[in-house]
Order: C-alpha cells, then structure tokens, then sequence
C-alpha cells in the first residue's frame, strides 16, 4: 500500500508522463509540470514537501524528460511564453569558465546556464544574505566552514554558477536570483 506521499509523487509523475506523451515543447512542459502554477507546485505547496519531493525518483525521471524535450525544440512560440532578459554579476574567471565548458560541450552558453538553473540547489548552497552579516559589514567572518559542515562530495566551481545565467557579448544578456524559502523556486 502506498503512504500519501507516495501517491502524490506518482499523481505527478502521472501528469508529467501524459503531457510528455503530447510532445510539447519543453517551455510549456516546464510550466505545466515544475511552474509556480505547475501540477508539482499544486502537489507540494510547502518548502519541505517539495524538498522532498526534488530528491525523489519521479522527480528525476521528471527532469529527464524535460532534457529530452530541450534536445528536440530549438525555438518556442514567443506568442504562447514570451523570454525574459536578466542580467547578473560575476567574476571574470567564473564567465571564463562557463564560456570554456559551453565550448566544450559544443553547446551555447544559454543553454549551458539555462540547464544549471533547472536544477535544484540545496538551500545551504546559496549565500544567506538575510543575516546582515555580508563582507563589507565589521568583524565579517571569513574562515572557511569547519569540514564537518561540508557536504561530502565538494561541489565543483560550477555549482557556484548554478544559480547564474550570464552572456556572451553578442547575446543578450541573461542571469537569475537565488530562491529564497519565501520565493518560487520555479
């Protein structure tokens, strides 16, 4: 017998295979299924549950489809879901970086920067900036975090870039917020 829970996670996987079915371009997959008004948003309403529900076995056969549908669709219909432009700030070496591995994956830095941001980031991955604590403040602490607190695997220098979608200089220009527990992740 399955709990709640586990009927919930297959209600969407449900969802997310029935439209998958339909061949829809990956922006209206997106926003159908993982959207703020998607049928996980509606599942999981809560920051814990949809937590939760992110480290699931549905929720990653969910983000494989949505990989499918972007390996098929090049353009969407400006008319059906209009692109937004946002503009972030990083440091030269970390846009160095991500130009290199765009390059090395044969593939855009947009679609490079708009992969990392479909993924989920564990919320002590992103800077706390609600403290007051930032490095301009007096008596900032910069020591490293005591190794206890690390996570075992030690991320790479893109996931620092994760939460950032930048440009080249003859694309627009593209970035994003960190999500905050009070924000939409999606």
């Amino acid at each position: 017998m399955l709990t709640q829970s586990q009927e919930k996670h297959q209600k969407v996987l449900q969802v997310a295979e029935n439209l998958y079915r339909q061949d829809p371009d990956w922006v209206t997959f997106f926003r159908e299924v993982l959207g703020i008004d998607g049928a996980i948003r509606k599942a999981f309403p809560s920051l814990e549950e949809l937590a939760s529900f992110e480290k699931s076995e549905p929720f990653d056969h969910i983000q494989k489809m949505l990989v499918k549908l972007r390996e098929k669709r090049t353009t969407v219909d400006p008319e059906t879901e209009p692109t937004r432009v946002i503009t972030v700030r990083l440091p030269k070496s970390m846009h160095e970086y991500l130009r290199t591995e765009a390059h090395d994956l044969r593939t855009s830095m947009n679609k490079l920067c708009i992969s990392k941001l479909l993924q989920v980031i564990e919320e002590d991955m992103i800077p706390n900036e609600r403290t007051g604590g930032g490095s301009n403040s007096p008596g900032a602490n910069h020591s490293a975090p005591p190794a206890s607190s690390l996570p075992a695997q030690t991320p790479t220098p893109l996931a620092a870039a994760a939460t950032a979608t930048l440009s080249q200089p003859s694309a627009p220009q593209q970035a994003t917020s960190p999500f905050k527990p009070t924000q939409p992740r999606f």
